[in-house]
């Protein structure tokens, strides 16, 4: 009697299946279990090293001028030399142009002098960074347009007159 249950157990389930697309539980149980199997060397799954790995995410996202730029502000030392890095830094990248802030208005009338160089240099070594201008600036004053020591109005003045 058992074995005319499970025939006709398994006929209900095949119908079902046939009528409705609907799989019965042990199908899918076994196809659950069938695709959760996998062997540690697959076709896909071979072991990568990470440099290749790096080096495609670059690739794929387009961050190479950004890694160039990175290593430009990184590597200034060896690009310009240990005294001129030690008075100058690189701030900011923009359009092709390099804006390099230094130490004192003297370093930067110097490194003006020198730009021809540095902008050899950094054309051999980064070319992707396209570089087309170099802008050097000096140390920032400070302000009193705004803050404590501002003045409202036109400003202390003359008044005898």
């Amino acid at each position: 009697m058992t074995e005319d249950k499970d025939v006709a157990v398994e006929f209900y389930y095949r119908m079902r299946a046939a009528v409705t697309g609907r799989k019965d539980r042990d199908t899918i149980r076994r196809e659950k279990g069938q695709r959760q199997r996998s062997k540690p060397f697959d076709v896909g799954r071979q072991p990568k090293t990470v440099l290749s790995t790096i080096d495609g995410l670059i690739q794929s996202f387009g961050w190479q001028s950004k890694v160039a730029e990175g290593d430009l502000f990184a590597n200034w030392k060896e690009l310009v030399g240990v005294q001129v890095a030690q008075n100058s830094f690189p701030e900011d990248l923009t359009k092709g142009i390099l804006t390099v802030r230094c130490k004192s208005t003297a370093w930067a009338t110097q490194l003006r002098i020198m730009q021809a160089d540095i902008l050899t240099k950094i054309e051999e070594r980064l070319p992707e960074l396209q570089v087309k201008e170099l802008r050097f600036i000096g140390p920032q004053a400070p302000s009193f347009k705004r803050g404590i020591r501002s003045v409202p109005g036109r400003g202390p003045r003359d008044t005898f007159g």
